[in-house]
């Protein structure tokens, strides 16, 4: 079931994403003589016309208004035709249940995250990382086991998947996007749209919450690229690192002890190719991104 935030058509709101929303769902009815509209999100003549024609056809109203209003008349019937309800009968003696078509179990939320979300795990593996910047990863690293630093990796390469749920359990729950606008992606399958606008934003809250999200994670990262990696840094004393190139060694013997705060080793790293950001207590990568 596709929803809207606020009417569409004559005298309604005609948010964009809303307009786009009622678009596609008239075209899918493909009422002649009127031709397939065009989705770009804006209630025009031709948009209102169809909402109007879709209305005195389909809806039968006596009196048109060619509008389409959140929960309204015209808004079931234009989901209706798209996707009905089966109705099934467990066995003779039980009751008839209404089960739409779409299966519960795949219903975003806090059952879906805790049955689901493992079989999309992020690898910490320098392995998996994109081939030049693992060779980087691997001689920076190399170079401060030696010099006796204790390293622990949190994540390398990113899984796509997760990273998708991830970034729309952020933007539904934010009310950036209508659940029912979120792109499909192979081998996934969960279903955003609960029928309901605010039970969609709750799970996808509650979602947001148990990946512990303080930031809109991007689609378009450098741990999806595999150029990236999650790693904590710290020693104790002086470290000294052998830096291809250089004869001697670089040694590190001010504070912080830790790949975090310290600038100094930020300059070695960037030696390696391997670039740290500031602003990401464990996050280094190819180009500092």
């Amino acid at each position: 079931m596709s929803l809207i935030g606020a009417s569409v058509g004559a005298g309604g709101k005609n948010e964009r994403r809303d307009v786009k929303v009622i678009q596609r769902l008239l075209n899918k009815h493909s009422l002649p003589p009127l031709k397939s509209l065009t989705i770009d999100g804006i209630a025009g003549k031709n948009t209102i016309d169809t909402i109007r024609n879709f209305q005195s056809v389909i809806v039968k109203m006596r009196a048109p208004d060619s509008r389409v209003d959140p929960g309204g008349k015209t808004l079931r019937h234009l989901n209706r035709g798209v996707q009905p309800a089966k109705k099934i009968t467990t066995n003779k003696n039980s009751p008839r249940k209404n089960i739409t078509s779409s299966n519960n179990s795949n219903l975003s939320g806090e059952r879906w995250w805790r049955a689901n979300q493992r079989r999309y795990p992020n690898s910490s593996s320098i392995d998996k990382l994109e081939g030049g910047f693992r060779g980087s990863v691997q001689k920076f690293v190399q170079a401060l086991k030696y010099g006796n630093a204790n390293i622990s990796i949190a994540s390398t390469l990113r899984n796509r998947i997760r990273a998708h749920l991830m970034h729309y359990s952020w933007r539904i729950a934010n009310g950036d996007i209508l659940p029912s606008e979120v792109p499909q992606i192979s081998g996934l399958n969960i279903q955003w749209d609960h029928g309901d606008l605010e039970a969609s934003r709750h799970a996808a809250r509650r979602m947001k919450e148990l990946f512990n999200l303080a930031y809109k994670p991007s689609l378009t990262s450098n741990h999806i690229k595999g150029k990236a990696i999650d790693m904590n840094i710290t020693w104790r004393g002086q470290l000294s690192l052998d830096v291809p190139g250089q004869e001697q060694a670089e040694i590190i013997a001010s504070g912080p002890r830790n790949g975090h705060q310290n600038r100094q080793l930020h300059r070695v790293g960037r030696k390696f190719g391997v670039i740290k950001l500031l602003s990401d207590r464990p996050h280094w990568s190819y180009n500092g991104g």
